[in-house]
């Protein structure tokens, strides 16, 4: 890749491309187009590319090229999203070598307070760390190709807000479960799976009856459902649904199934194995967006208070804990990578827990 010294408007060999600078001078995608360059070689251009000319849009574009053959198409949309609505509307014009410190943290200031793109407020701090993140990678990967970058993001922090999730008290549970139990549809089928075994709501919509082990009475957790843009895909829509690995090798997992989850999923025993769980069809499908709407319509039917559909794997988590079982095994069966991340985010003490362990801290005073 070549690219342009901006001042002399002279291509500076990188990557294997030429870029021209009035290609990359703005970010609309249509403009952007690059020719093999064989000048690789060339000392006066070399020393041009050394003098860091280099603007980040052209390193986020090739950066992006690189990565596509890294990840899973629904990261890969991620990062697309950040990089073409956030960082190159800020930063693709500035020059590799002047992305500081300084500079960097008050684009994540500016982010916080104003980040919206219609104007309304500031982005999330969770989204301006993956942003960071992003853009830390993109000069990981430019240092990597000679290229170095001023910015030390190790002296730059996010504040990390721990935002209140929803555990369901027991009461409540219990007229969740009452209700779900009325009969045997099978998108109740699908929520008491996440209540009671802590499925994430992609993974149970993407779940086939060949995911059930009946004689070891065992789910295998292997896939998530979601719907992500169709990027560059002109004359289609805009999104597609895909069914996916899960996010991590750990959320590769199986799960003992209770018995009387296991007397309910008999209804399907006899249905094909590659027949969705939620449907009984190899055909049609419920993707996440729709299953979150009919919770939430079996939520007002029973007179239960609007919740996520996470809350639900929140509330087993808390449950298990509650019960006195092991934080391994807990962690194992939700799929995480590490014990810490769920004692961290998932496991919740009520207020009767608490009240209960004071009372029997109370009990240890020498008074």
């Amino acid at each position: 890749m070549s690219i342009v010294d901006s001042e002399t408007i002279r291509a500076v060999p990188a990557f294997g491309i030429l870029f021209t600078e009035g290609i990359h001078s703005g970010y609309n995608q249509k403009k952007r187009k690059g020719i093999i360059s064989m000048e690789t070689k060339d000392k006066r251009n070399l020393q041009l590319f050394r003098k860091r000319t280099v603007k980040m849009d052209v390193l986020a574009c090739r950066w992006m090229e690189n990565v596509k053959l890294k990840v899973k198409e629904s990261s890969y949309v991620k990062y697309h999203n950040l990089v073409y609505n956030h960082l190159l509307p800020e930063l693709g014009d500035r020059p590799s070598g002047k992305l500081t410190t300084a500079y960097v943290e008050e684009f994540v200031q500016k982010k916080l307070e104003s980040g919206r793109k219609n104007g309304k407020g500031g982005l999330s701090e969770k989204t301006v760390r993956d942003m960071l993140a992003v853009l830390k990678e993109i000069c990981i990967y430019t240092a990597g190709c000679g290229i170095e970058i001023p910015c030390r993001f190790e002296l730059i922090k996010v504040r990390s807000c721990k935002i209140e999730t929803t555990v369901l008290n027991r009461q409540t549970q219990q007229a969740l479960e009452q209700f779900l139990l009325q009969d045997n549809s099978l998108t109740k089928t699908g929520i008491l799976l996440s209540l009671y075994m802590g499925l994430r709501l992609g993974e149970v919509c993407a779940l086939k009856r060949g995911h059930i082990l009946y004689a070891e009475q065992i789910l295998h957790v292997r896939g998530t459902m979601q719907r992500i843009q169709n990027i560059g895909k002109e004359g289609h829509s805009k999104t597609r649904v895909v069914v996916t690995e899960p996010k991590s090798s750990s959320s590769l997992r199986d799960i003992p199934i209770p018995d009387f989850l296991m007397e309910r999923l008999e209804q399907i025993r006899n249905m094909p194995d590659n027949a969705y769980l939620l449907t009984g069809s190899t055909e049609t499908f419920i993707e996440p967006r729709t299953m979150e709407n009919i919770l939430r319509r079996y939520l007002q039917e029973c007179g239960i208070q609007k919740i996520n559909y996470h809350a639900l794997r929140h509330t087993f988590a808390t449950r298990y804990v509650e019960s006195g079982f092991d934080a391994k095994s807990l962690s194992e069966i939700l799929g995480h990578s590490s014990v810490n991340i769920t004692l961290d985010r998932y496991v919740h003490s009520s207020m009767e827990q608490k009240r209960r362990n004071m009372e029997k801290a109370a009990g240890l005073t020498l008074l």
